[in-house]
């Protein structure tokens, strides 16, 4: 009876709300001999029974989380060593530490089961708050550099250089180059604070030498030209139009034999056009005039070769027996070998057919003009067979001829058999 009374008890009960793995019953009657609500327990699995006000309050064992009145169930962990590095232990739940730590924009390090936040590279602020994108110029104002310097920003690194004509350290302060001509170097002169060659362009003539004296531009023409070297210094030409016909060709300034020197090759011939050197070998000689000539050889008249395709050249004579080359077509073609030489249908027999034979590279019929007149030609194995045909006598290898009927007799080529 007491148990039936306990079981209608526990079946009167209404759960209440779960919070943080502890759940309260609410008994909505209780026998007056009912006075320990958790014996027996009910909780669920891994779970401990408290009573509190009178009534049975469930939770978790340390350690286990779930739904007390049903099962709980062991946590990945108790404390933050026993998660990876990366994570932290909240709420017996391994979770990631960097979660909701770090500000807008900003990156998460997880280091030791703590978020370590930073902002990404380029960008500036309170990372547990917010980072913002840097302008590289912020990194110039104010001024890293000295007097008469600027500023700019490289690699998102300020660069200090000195102003145009000024020089010095441009981290503690550029000055003037020079102030006199004593400040630059002996080649050099100051002119608007800075060094500049003595020699510069339009100091003297185009084609004039320029040679320097305490600081001071000297000017003088360069031997064999006249003139004033300040304004203009003549050579012996400037075109070919300049020079004499027997040194037709202006070189370097000087008129010369365009053939003299090694213009040629070994053995060649060089003949002066104008101011051009024309090279060519003698007419019993061959090669290259512009490195060197040699004797004719017959192998020559084939080089280049002077054949159509697929044709080859020899060396050969013509009717009078002079030298010439001679083309013919390569195995296996025909045609003309001065222009073009084709493929053949055959080389040997076997490449036809049966009832035919290879002839000059072309599969011919085999009986082709093999037998007489009018007999019949069978092709057996590339052999023409030859017959007379039925009603027909004769030698089939000449003439065949009707057998001839007269008066019940037969008669061949006209004699009585």
């Amino acid at each position: 009876m007491t148990m039936c009374l306990r079981m209608l008890g526990l079946m009167a009960v209404t759960i209440g709300h779960i919070t943080q793995g502890m759940i309260i019953y609410n008994p909505t009657s209780y026998t007056s001999r009912y006075t320990d609500p958790c014996s027996p327990s009910p909780c669920g699995s891994n779970t401990q029974c408290r009573v509190a006000e009178g009534r049975p309050v469930c939770s978790c064992l340390p350690g286990y989380w779930g739904n007390p009145t049903t099962y709980c169930q062991r946590g990945e962990c108790e404390v933050n060593q026993d998660c990876p590095n990366s994570k932290a232990c909240r709420n017996y739940k391994c979770e990631d530490v960097c979660s909701g730590q770090c500000g807008r924009n900003a990156d998460c390090s997880p280091r030791n089961h703590i978020a370590v936040c930073s902002c990404p590279a380029r960008h500036i602020g309170d990372p547990s708050v917010s980072c913002r994108q840097m302008d590289p110029q912020e990194l110039c104002y104010p001024s890293p550099c000295g007097q008469n310097t600027k500023c700019e920003v490289i690699n998102d690194v300020p660069v200090c250089t000195c102003l145009s004509g000024y020089i010095g350290s441009p981290s503690s302060g550029c000055r003037h180059e020079c102030d006199s001509d004593y400040d630059c170097g002996p080649s050099q002169m100051c002119q608007q604070f800075k060094c500049t060659s003595a020699c510069s362009a339009g100091t003297c003539a185009p084609t004039a030498i320029c040679e320097v004296h305490n600081h001071r531009a000297s000017c003088s023409c360069p031997k064999g030209y006249f003139g004033d070297p300040y304004t203009s210094c003549r050579a012996e030409c400037l075109s070919h139009a300049d020079c004499p016909a027997d040194r037709p060709a202006c070189s370097g300034e000087r008129c010369v034999n365009p053939c003299s020197g090694s213009v040629c090759g070994v053995n060649a011939n060089c003949e002066a056009r104008g101011a051009t050197p024309i090279c060519s070998c003698p007419r019993t000689m061959t090669g290259d005039p512009f490195v060197r000539c040699r004797p004719f050889e017959p192998a020559d008249l084939c080089e280049p070769n002077p054949c159509g395709e697929n044709a080859r050249c020899q060396p050969g004579h013509d009717v009078t027996g002079k030298e010439r080359p001679v083309c013919t077509c390569l195995p296996g073609y025909t045609g003309d070998a001065l222009t073009r030489c084709r493929r053949g249908e055959c080389s040997v027999d076997a490449e036809c057919r049966h009832d035919q034979t290879c002839v000059d590279y072309q599969c011919r019929n085999v009986c082709t003009g093999q037998c007489g007149v009018d007999a019949e030609c069978n092709a057996r194995n590339r052999v023409a067979t030859c017959s007379c045909p039925p009603g027909y006598t004769g030698h089939a290898m000449t003439r065949c001829y009707p057998k001839s009927t007269t008066s019940g007799r037969v008669y061949y080529n006209n004699r009585k058999k």
